[in-house]
């Protein structure tokens, strides 16, 4: 069976008629090609599949978005009987510390785009950490909503009303004011249009260097990341956090707390589980008959 153009096409508008987010479809509709060029003339069997599978150089991880997107063709082409399987991975108890972005250097990168004269950048970081969303969603934050203090986002075929903070609103309406922006979403263009997933980016890490944080640390979901985890050490509500994510599961939202290394190490240590030299020891009873 060859995969042909025109059934990549119907493919990829199969994945935006389900409300599948822009990015899936043009990451699943290039993995679709690529697999079809590898592919060929070679027939669609289960064992030419799991040879493609075995073929992909990349992380584990990647290589399964590659299987999910493939495993999503098949159906589509109707031959989900060659469906295969994932690669397991050994979940993971603690984040790289080079990706972990601390509120400091959040704080940082707000108080640097203030300074380069950037007030959109600054606020639309400060928007996604202090609520959460996708940067995708940005364009649901609107002056309507800044009125009624809440959003309503749709994201990946489901919808959900976030509130929204006092101080956020504040600012916001004050932004608003400046750049006489009196309806619609607050995060547009010179032209009007919502701003891209890939120019906020880009404008995110232009401020790496002069605000001194590592590039590694800084794109936009990092920023959903710090407002999870400051939300559940505040609340400790897994299910609630959750809800205002947009994730189906909590073990999806499991994935977004994970601390990182350094953390892990202070936590193992403050166990005492490890018996102090007695010098250390004796040193430690003095302290505490101070």
């Amino acid at each position: 069976m060859t995969i042909t153009v025109e059934m990549l096409k119907d493919y990829r508008r199969e994945l935006e008629g389900n409300e599948a987010a822009p990015t899936t479809v043009a990451r699943y509709g290039r993995v679709a090609r690529d697999f079809a060029a590898w592919l060929g003339e070679r027939e669609l069997t289960k064992e030419n599949l799991i040879a493609w599978r075995k073929s992909l150089k990349q992380s584990a991880a990647t290589v399964n978005v590659a299987v999910a997107a493939v495993n999503r063709l098949l159906t589509f082409l109707g031959r989900s009987e060659l469906r295969i399987k994932q690669l397991r991975l050994q979940r993971s108890v603690y984040r790289p510390a080079e990706r972990e972005l601390s509120r400091e250097e959040y704080e940082k990168l707000v108080r640097q785009a203030e300074q380069s004269g950037k007030p959109r950048l600054a606020r639309a970081i400060e928007t996604i950490c202090a609520t959460g969303i996708r940067v995708s969603e940005l364009r649901y934050v609107t002056v309507e909503a800044l009125e009624e203090k809440q959003v309503t986002l749709r994201n990946k075929g489901k919808t959900r009303t976030i509130l929204l903070g006092a101080a956020l609103v504040r600012k916001l309406r004050l932004y608003c004011r400046e750049r006489g922006i009196t309806s619609g979403p607050v995060f547009v263009t010179r032209s009007g249009k919502a701003i891209a997933r890939t120019q906020l980016w880009a404008e995110m890490k232009a401020l790496c260097q002069k605000s001194g944080v590592e590039a590694s640390k800084v794109f936009p979901h990092n920023l959903r990341h710090l407002f999870a985890v400051t939300y559940y050490r505040q609340h400790k509500d897994i299910v609630r956090l959750a809800d205002l994510l947009g994730h189906s599961s909590v073990n999806t939202t499991r994935i977004y707390l994970l601390t990182s290394g350094t953390e892990h190490q202070k936590e193992l240590d403050a166990m005492g589980l490890v018996l102090l030299e007695p010098t250390a020891q004796k040193s430690r009873t003095e302290q505490q008959f101070r």
